[in-house]
């Protein structure tokens, strides 16, 4: 396995294109629990280029029907991208101040169930996201509601 650079303009470009319409070439979760780890998926996706296909813990998207848990949901991207040693991105939880444009800012309730995955797209004055199911382009993280927030930094990506 090598070790390949993270395009973080990549992701913020992506996220700032998309996050106020649909790419067709992913299903729109919004009906069905909302689409906004799928976006944050294809985000990250714009700056890794690399899917890891392993069967349920992998990260990975071929179609609405044959994709991982980790695509779409929030708990399980975290679980992915904090704990994968193989292929794809990876992350470390991080504060505020760490947090970089094309990281995910993960929104959460006062007992820890986290439901929101806004991709970061600025840090400077204050942090900007962009996200779907309530579309959001550069929006201030400080307008949302939420108890705790966890960052998630991804320093990196692993090919074959």
């Amino acid at each position: 396995m090598r070790e390949i650079p993270y395009n973080r303009a990549a992701v913020v470009a992506y996220a700032r294109n998309w996050a106020m319409s649909r790419n067709p070439a992913y299903y729109n979760f919004e009906k069905i629990g909302g689409d906004c780890t799928n976006f944050a998926s294809q985000s990250i996706y714009a700056g890794a280029r690399v899917m890891n296909y392993t069967p349920t813990f992998g990260w990975y998207y071929r179609s609405s029907s044959d994709r991982s848990p980790s695509w779409s949901g929030v708990g399980y991207l975290y679980n992915f991208l904090i704990h994968n040693s193989s292929v794809g991105p990876y992350a470390r939880e991080v504060s505020a101040a760490e947090a970089q444009p094309g990281d995910i800012v993960q929104l959460g309730t006062a007992d820890g169930h986290f439901y929101h995955s806004p991709v970061i797209t600025s840090v400077s004055p204050e942090i900007l996201v962009a996200a779907h199911t309530f579309d959001a382009l550069d929006r201030p993280l400080s307008t949302y509601v939420y108890d705790r927030a966890r960052f998630l930094r991804i320093d990196g990506v692993r090919t074959w």
